[in-house]
């Protein structure tokens, strides 16, 4: 047990590790599974797991009946006016966006020698390694977020009344009277576009302030026959670890009246993710014949490509190549590369565990 608590005062003691510039290091520390209780004391790191993000991005949009739309066929000719409210919801785009998760079967200790210094080695903030004896940025967090913006095209039509339809006694009068107003507005626009009105403005800018104002006036009035719109777009984010042996699964469903929905609820049609392992590596963890080296390696991941494929009602939303940690397999460097006063340094990718870079300073300098 003291040899547990003992490995994590040692990762929260990793930033003044690092100070210690890199002197002396990874050619006197060795590299083991970690089994709680049985590994010698050092620095935990995992390698990774890839894991997507996915933002799926809907609009709402719910169409409201105007006060007077019973009279819109009649009075204006209108055969598209709103009767009743109704709602849609519609998928705008899906995004992918792969990152890194801690893979728990894969978690290593950094062995600390007695009278040595530790390794300089960058750990995510969930412990995954980025790199060894270099500095290195800290990945950012998966781009995606989950938003929600709302617009309402409700104007408040009777702002633009005159006084005899404020004055009319009945829903009908005031029907007839606003279309006659519609007109009006249609007539005094065709006037100025013309060059025909009594009173025409005097340059261009002002043409266009005073049609600007009619098409307002029109497009409040209309709203009491047509109707308007109000609308939401909203971005959903879920998380999926692809797994061997597991090509298809419900992300999640979709409702034209609910928007996105969980996978139990049958108002919606399922949203499926397809991810196919195109085998471009080999799987399974590499055996280390040596047992003398069993101390004395460095883990990273070689991953496999893999197709990814989201789908709705039969058509593809969106779909990509990317390669996929779990689906490849373990390799190792030994403490070879390290045994050179820390001139070797190893960036690894914090998505996939690759290794992305090596560089041997010493080698650069001769």
């Amino acid at each position: 047990m003291k040899k547990i608590l003992l490995s994590f005062v040692l990762l929260s003691l990793l930033p003044l590790l690092r100070g210690l510039g890199g002197s002396s290091l990874c050619a006197q520390t060795n590299v083991v599974t970690y089994n709680p209780g049985v590994s010698a004391d050092g620095v935990v790191y995992y390698l990774p797991k890839t894991a997507l993000k996915i933002a799926v991005t809907a609009t709402r949009t719910t169409m409201h009946p105007g006060d007077f739309h019973n009279y819109a066929q009649r009075m204006l000719r209108l055969n598209d006016a709103v009767h009743s409210e109704q709602t849609q919801w519609t998928i705008d785009r899906v995004q992918m966006v792969p990152y890194g998760v801690p893979d728990t079967a894969k978690v290593y200790l950094v062995v600390l020698k007695k009278n040595t210094s530790a390794p300089l080695c960058t750990l995510t903030d969930d412990g995954i390694l980025l790199s060894i004896n270099a500095q290195t940025e800290k990945p950012q967090p998966a781009a995606v977020e989950e938003v929600n913006t709302r617009t309402n095209e409700k104007m408040n039509s009777r702002d633009f009344f005159n006084q005899e339809i404020l004055s009319a006694g009945s829903e009908l009068k005031m029907a007839e009277l606003t279309a006659a107003e519609i007109y009006n507005i249609r007539e005094s626009r065709s006037e100025l576009t013309k060059g025909e009105a009594d009173y025409m403005p005097k340059d261009g800018e002002q043409l266009k302030l005073m049609l600007a104002k009619l098409d307002e006036q029109e497009k409040a009035l209309m709203q009491l026959f047509k109707g308007y719109a109000d609308t939401e777009t909203k971005t959903w984010v879920l998380t999926y670890v692809p797994e061997m042996g597991k090509e298809k699964e419900m992300l999640a469903r979709f409702s034209d009246q609910r928007g996105l929905v969980d996978k139990d609820d049958l108002s919606g049609a399922p949203l499926y993710i397809a991810v196919t392992n195109k085998k471009t590596v080999t799987s399974g963890p590499t055996e280390l014949t040596d047992k003398k080296l069993l101390d004395k390696v460095v883990w990273y991941n070689i991953p496999s490509q893999a197709d990814v494929a989201i789908d709705f009602m039969g058509n593809t939303l969106v779909k990509g190549q990317m390669p996929i940690a779990q689906f490849g397999h373990q390799e190792y460097l030994t403490d070879d590369l390290f045994n050179r006063r820390a001139t070797c340094h190893v960036w690894l990718n914090p998505v996939t565990g690759n290794i992305q870079k090596i560089e041997d300073t010493s080698l650069v300098k001769q």
